[in-house]
């Protein structure tokens, strides 16, 4: 049975206070935020903000960095990131005069200023959402820089007047975009799991071998394979440039490597393969690459969102998520609810004839397990509701309690219905189902004699799986019939 849930698994996130100081913590916005706080009515900026050539070294000075060697380069790359997060104001030489009257005596026309942006005050002012918000422009920033053309394209693609031809690149930022974005989709992918962020790196050639090689291509060809070889170099210049943003985790590619087979995977062992390159998100990469493709439109659920909406929302929304996620999904959304009135609510968002009906019912039957004996007098209350009668009393003889009375006959088929229909939506045909189908088709002889005149809107699309589960031909075709029976009536 088909449904209509998330596309991805739910992430768990990590507190937005434990994030915002990772986010803090980056090397990238930490020297940004420094050159911000350095930055004065002195300091001069270039037509395009960048800063003077002449204030490299006491930026970089500033930066614990040297004068001589790259330390201007990374000035310049955290000045850049200073004014792209908003954390400075750069004004052109004609407001220099009207935001710092003083500093405009002694500058040259060709320069502008700086002020503080209101980002600034933010870093420490603010709270964590509001970090994390700087620290999410400032990967938009690292983003832009990492699906731009190569320096030594761009050196080739300057006119005899200075410009940049881009026509000449051959570059396509929309596809430069879309390969990134569905790397780092991968990646997400690989790191959500059933428990949570995954612990493990993902090796290079695996990566980029994940968005080329198509899925039923059996041995990749020569021509494959140099797209994968071409797409994992250019993966490594992109993770070098995401990783000081906190990204990522990435350990490069050994460069005495270059002149091999990257993926060549089948003659690697474990240490020849990290030497081709090793990636993983962060636990801040897992919230800004949700927050991207939440941007963008796409289903990403987190675990804990659902906590303060209803349960029609909670039974709904956690419908097909794996079992722990729903677990914890559940417990969050308990803990802000009496249980009385959790119980109440769960119960009456249980009820619906529609196709996610069976499905709702089986979590529900599975939150109250976690109120536990709380439960008992609602649960109780509805012993007798059509829908609800029969997870009353399974739940019940789960608790032990006593005198839980006898299930009506027509209760006892709808019930197995609903369970089966549930089962269907949730994991499709398990062999868990296959092992509910044999027992119910054995333990109740006539079984199908009752069950197609069961009033439950999936009894024909139950019976028919029941058909294609049963290992008896017989009693699959018995189950056939039955469908037929059901659709007819």
């Amino acid at each position: 049975m088909p449904h209509d849930g998330p596309t991805l698994p739910p992430v768990r996130l990590r507190p937005d206070a434990e994030l915002a100081r990772a986010a803090l913590a980056t090397p990238l916005l930490t020297r940004a935020v420094r050159l911000a706080r350095w930055a004065g009515p002195e300091t001069r900026v270039g037509a395009g903000g960048e800063l003077a050539d002449e204030q490299l070294p006491a930026a970089a000075r500033t930066l614990g960095l040297d004068t001589d060697g790259d330390g201007p380069a990374y000035a310049s790359e955290a000045w850049r990131m200073a004014v792209d997060a908003g954390l400075l104001e750069v004004h052109d030489s004609s407001e220099a005069s009207s935001v710092s009257p003083a500093a405009d005596m002694d500058a040259d026309d060709e320069y502008g200023t700086v002020t503080a942006g209101e980002n600034l005050a933010l870093i420490t002012s603010g709270g964590p959402r509001d970090v994390l918000g700087i620290w999410q422009e400032a990967l938009e920033a690292v983003y832009a820089d990492a699906i731009a053309p190569l320096l030594d394209d761009l050196s080739d693609a300057i006119g005899p007047d200075g410009e940049i031809d881009y026509a000449a690149l051959d570059w396509d930022p929309d596809g430069e975009a879309e390969f990134l974005d569905g790397v780092l989709a991968n990646l997400y992918l690989l790191t959500v799991t059933d428990d949570g962020a995954g612990e493990e790196p993902v090796p290079l050639p695996a990566l980029a071998a994940s968005m080329i090689v198509p899925d039923d291509m059996g041995e990749p060809t020569d021509d494959i394979l140099e797209q994968v070889s071409v797409a994992m170099m250019r993966l490594d210049d992109q993770f070098r440039l995401l990783e000081p943003i906190g990204l990522v985790e990435y350990q490069p590619v050994d460069e005495d490597l270059m002149a091999e087979d990257p993926t060549d995977e089948a003659s690697m062992d474990e240490e020849d393969v990290s030497r081709y390159g090793l990636v993983k998100l962060t636990p801040l990469g897992l919230y800004g690459v949700r927050a991207r493709m939440l941007e963008a439109g796409v289903d990403a659920p987190a675990v804990g969102e659902l906590a303060d909406k209803g349960a029609d929302a909670l039974l709904d929304g956690m419908a097909h998520y794996p079992e722990s996620a729903a677990h914890a999904e559940t417990e969050g959304w308990l803990a802000q609810r009496k249980p009385a009135e959790a119980t109440r609510e769960l119960l009456a968002a249980a009820r619906g004839t529609d196709g996610g009906g069976p499905l709702r019912r089986l979590r529900c039957q599975q939150a109250l397990t976690l109120v536990g004996a709380q439960a008992e007098p609602e649960v109780r209350a509805v012993l007798d509701d059509a829908e609800l009668g029969g997870l009353a009393r399974v739940w019940l003889a789960e608790q032990g309690a006593d005198n839980v009375p006898a299930p009506p006959e027509a209760m006892v088929f709808w019930l197995s219905i609903d369970t089966i229909a549930a089962q269907l939506d949730a994991d499709g045909e398990p062999d868990e189902l296959r092992g509910l189908v044999e027992g119910l088709t054995g333990q109740h002889s006539g079984f199908f004699d009752m069950a197609w005149r069961v009033d439950h809107p999936a009894t024909a699309d139950v019976l028919e799986a029941m058909g294609r589960m049963h290992p008896d031909k017989r009693v699959a075709k018995e189950a056939r019939k039955a469908a037929f029976k059901a659709r007819s009536k």
